[in-house]
């Protein structure tokens, strides 16, 4: 199983529902060293999923001070691939260590390096 850290729109029922075919569970985590941002989404089936053009995306900062709480879900491989569809070119798919320990993947700014 992977393990996928989601602060936004993969928190959605529907979204949930229309990528991998049914509801996840997970539990909360944080993700220490990101603050959140917004982006514009124009790819129309990824708008008309969630229901909105406005997506929320990772920056890293790197601060201690800077963290983000979502949620980890444990998914397939094959999820995770279906995942990566739905997300945009905007966003990368890298590991990150949450505040618990766990290792997970996140989708961070793909515009922007981590330093």
């Amino acid at each position: 199983m992977e393990k996928l850290f989601s602060y936004g729109t993969l928190q959605l029922e529907t979204v949930q529902l229309e990528t991998f075919g049914r509801l996840l569970t997970g539990e909360e985590d944080i993700l220490p060293g990101y603050k959140l941002d917004e982006i514009q989404i124009k790819d129309k089936a990824v708008i008309a999923t969630s229901g909105t053009d406005r997506h929320p995306i990772l920056k890293y900062t790197g601060e201690c001070s800077d963290s983000v709480v979502g949620t980890v879900f444990e998914i397939t491989a094959d999820e995770l691939q279906q995942s990566d569809e739905y997300e945009v070119d905007e966003y990368q798919r890298i590991s990150a260590q949450l505040k618990s320990g766990v290792m997970a993947w996140i989708y961070a700014d793909a515009r922007t390096e981590k330093t």
